[in-house]
């Protein structure tokens, strides 16, 4: 069940923070989110976007609203794009959980890193302006905008795997495959260099906003899981959609890349290289350890759905990538580049 917003409370809210409307707000849902429910707002003049929890029993420390706005406003003057952060709201009983407001901009979201939606010119500007966005990111020092106790620096990937793993044994799923990679990963882990960024945590095309006209990143949405940690973390899971099949969320696996007009995986890595402050070595484990993760992202998406508290229409649909995931985290970890 979708969870519905009281326009009268969210009217009552704006009001109090954005001027007197005539009118309770206009509100619609934005699809294609599976963990915090988006809508649009409309209050008076305002064109808005609202982010909220979802409703039901969460995992601790999911869902963190408070975390992506506060993110959002630390980046704000920085060289990455973002909406501008306006309210956050802690308080559940206005509109039945936290929830904050940011402006809403015009551009183009694509989920799929094939950009059909993109002229077949377009496409290999776009997924380049993706990579320098990333290095853009990472290039910036979390102390100088407010974010030095964003997360705990150093051992990320160490940290980051008893985290995923933690809730995976949290989940009813048993995953052969998922047991397997996650073996392997604990038996490759690289030594902590020191490196530390700000990681989105979730960095893929269906999370750019682009251009309405030019292939280029005008925003990065979706900050749930960021926080601080390796930059190579983010660069894996982006990479993640040259290792995926199309029907896999959005991947290039298979594609005639020349023939589409998109970039391999090797020049997506050289145009974040160029634009970062950093000269780390993107490794198997990267990827391995980014396809991991979303498998357990999907395990969580999989028992919201069957709680009938998943965020996403297509939740129960999308339920068995866990599984697929794993196994091509099991293939790149047999690869070398």
């Amino acid at each position: 069940m979708s969870p519905e917003i009281d326009r009268e409370a969210l009217r009552r809210w704006c009001d109090a923070r954005f001027g007197v409307a005539d009118a309770a707000p206009e509100v619609a849902r934005i699809g294609g989110g599976q963990s915090n429910p988006t809508f649009y707002v409309t209050h008076g003049d305002r064109r808005l976007v609202l982010r909220k929890q979802p409703p039901g029993p969460l995992l601790k420390g999911a869902h963190a609203v408070d975390r992506e706005f506060r993110v959002l406003r630390a980046l704000r003057d920085t060289p990455v794009p973002v909406p501008e952060a306006l309210a956050f709201e802690p308080d559940a009983a206005v509109l039945g959980t936290p929830f904050y407001v940011m402006a809403r901009l015009e551009g183009r979201v694509c989920p799929s890193y094939a950009l059909p939606e993109l002229a077949r010119a377009d496409r290999g500007a776009a997924l380049l302006s993706t990579a320098a966005t990333l290095a853009r990111l990472h290039a910036v020092d979390p102390g100088a905008v407010g974010l030095g106790d964003y997360g705990r620096p150093g051992d990320y990937f160490a940290r980051q795997m008893a985290r995923w793993s933690g809730q995976y044994d949290a989940s009813p799923a048993e995953i052969p495959e998922l047991d397997a990679l996650r073996d392997w990963l604990a038996a490759h882990m690289p030594e902590d260099d020191g490196a530390v960024a700000i990681a989105h945590g979730d960095f893929r095309m269906g999370n750019m906003m682009l251009h309405p006209t030019e292939p280029r990143v005008i925003a990065v949405l979706d900050w749930e899981l960021s926080t601080l940690g390796h930059p190579l973390a983010d660069l894996g899971f982006a990479c993640m959609a040259w290792h995926s099949a199309p029907e896999e969320y959005g991947g290039v696996l298979g594609l005639d890349l020349v023939a589409e007009g998109l970039p391999e995986m090797g020049a997506f890595v050289a145009a974040y290289r160029a634009a970062a402050r950093g000269d780390a070595v993107l490794r198997p484990f990267h990827v391995a350890f980014a396809m991991f993760r979303f498998a357990v992202i999907f395990v969580g998406i999989a028992d919201r759905a069957a709680a009938g508290s998943a965020a996403g229409a297509d939740a129960a649909r999308l339920a068995p990538l866990a599984e697929a995931f794993a196994r091509r985290g099991l293939a790149v970890s047999k690869l070398d580049f």
